[in-house]
């Protein structure tokens, strides 16, 4: 039985925020792999970017990603996570995956500056592009999908947790046939 809840989305749809009361409401821990990254290597996610470029910090996400060994824990992803197929991997044998969805006019919205977050940007990419780009990925990766348009945190806490039970039920159910 897989034994994590697995957030991904788009920087600014909420990921963290969301998983720190899910996790408080389920009784799980919560896990913000970025501040992972941050803490293993020493360097906030910008700076990785700035000193090593994008690929070079996508394989660093990916190894550290892959290598989270939890139990009963929300993670919540960076946005760029889903480019890492051994975190991927990972992620599907350890936690049911919640895409954490947004339009892209709401996300826009949230964001700040872009420079700061540590958000992937390529050179002449625009954040629509960005969006258009990792759209598909969060949809092929995700066990359930979460529209988070208009809702509150508790709102889409609880359409997490219905959501989550019922797959938790159906592979316990699966277990006893």
């Amino acid at each position: 039985m897989k034994k994590n809840i697995v957030l991904i989305g788009m920087p600014g749809v909420g990921k963290s925020t969301i998983g720190v009361v899910l996790a408080k409401n389920l009784g799980y821990h919560f896990l913000d792999s970025d501040l992972l990254i941050q803490e293993e290597t020493e360097k906030l996610l910008q700076q990785l970017i700035d000193d090593y470029g994008i690929d070079r910090f996508l394989a660093i996400e990916d190894d550290i990603n892959a290598s989270i060994c939890v139990e009963k824990t929300v993670i919540a992803t960076g946005g760029s996570a889903i480019f890492g197929q051994e975190a991927m991997k990972h992620f599907q044998k350890t936690g049911i995956i919640i895409y954490l969805q947004l339009s892209y006019e709401s996300i826009n919205e949230r964001l700040g500056d872009l420079k700061k977050r540590g958000v992937t940007l390529r050179e002449n990419q625009t954040l629509l592009d960005l969006y258009y780009e990792r759209k598909p990925y969060y949809e092929k990766y995700a066990n359930i999908l979460i529209d988070c348009e208009k809702k509150s945190i508790r709102e889409i806490v609880c359409e997490i947790a219905t959501e989550v039970m019922k797959i938790t039920e159906k592979s316990v159910n699966d277990e006893t046939d």
